[in-house]
């Protein structure tokens, strides 16, 4: 696996500056934009914030990098921002299924601060774009102090969780059709368009099906004027529609990321 070039964003504590320095706006701009690229980084209060600017790198995420593999120690946690990451779980024979995402509104590597430095998961980027790490010691030194940090992560993974479980039941009890609409809106709510590229190939494995299925989903789906789906390019031209042709188990996620999470900044 090879790592892609990352940059540390602050190498100074721009809080120090002084306000009649030149580059003090600038510099506020600039921490508030990084602030806003993420929901978890947008919530951590400003004390706490000041204290890991410092460490924050900004890191390309590729389509079908992986973060880290069943077993693997974790040197960083990442913190999508225009990418969506996916946690799988794979078996013996190859074969894998989704087990939750993770966009601009969490965190990957949970396990971090959860107790333990490992996973059997596997982590991979669904959709290409941008995020931001920072060194497992470091944030595992900002959870252990007990402070707004630990309990934003633990909210956070809370609701994670949740979407862990219902997607368990929902591919065990509703039509590969509603998994699909499911999928799709979980993965909307976590881009700035209404534009995803994803195969056919990438979108079986995720869901844990054959390829064939989800060809057959696709073009329910598009028969309805819901989606225009050709060659792994899937646009969405009726957002409502699908949330009411989903399943349940859509909206049982997000009321819970609503719920334990402050409310969302505006993208």
């Amino acid at each position: 696996m090879c790592d892609t070039a990352h940059t540390q964003l602050v190498p100074e504590n721009i809080f120090e500056l002084s306000q009649n320095d030149s580059s003090y706006l600038g510099a506020i701009m600039e921490t508030k934009l990084l602030k806003d690229q993420n929901h978890l980084f947008h919530s951590i209060p400003m004390l706490e914030w000041e204290r890991l600017l410092p460490h924050i790198e900004v890191t390309e995420l590729p389509l079908g990098k992986v973060l880290y593999e069943p077993g693997m120690k974790m040197s960083h946690v990442y913190f999508p921002s225009t990418a969506i990451v996916s946690l799988l779980y794979a078996l013996e024979n190859g074969s894998s299924a989704e087990i939750a995402i993770v966009g601009n509104e969490g965190v990957v590597g949970i396990s971090i601060f959860m107790g333990g430095e490992s996973t059997s998961s596997r982590a991979v980027v669904q959709s290409a774009g941008k995020g931001y790490r920072i060194k497992s010691s470091i944030l595992l030194e900002e959870f252990n102090r007990a402070g707004p940090v630990m309990h934003l992560l633990l909210r956070y993974t809370q609701a994670l969780i949740t979407q862990m479980t219902q997607t368990a039941v929902c591919n065990r009890h509703h039509t590969l059709d509603q998994q699909f609409c499911r999928w799709l809106l979980l993965s909307l709510d976590r881009l700035q368009s209404n534009e995803l590229l994803m195969t056919q190939e990438l979108i079986a494995n995720m869901l844990g099906v054959r390829r064939e299925g989800v060809t057959e989903a696709a073009l329910k789906v598009q028969k309805a004027g819901l989606i225009k789906y050709a060659r792994g390019h899937i646009s969405v031209l009726d957002r409502l529609g699908l949330e009411k042709r989903t399943c349940e188990c859509y909206q049982v996620v997000k009321s819970e990321y609503d719920r334990l999470l402050p409310e969302k900044m505006a993208i």
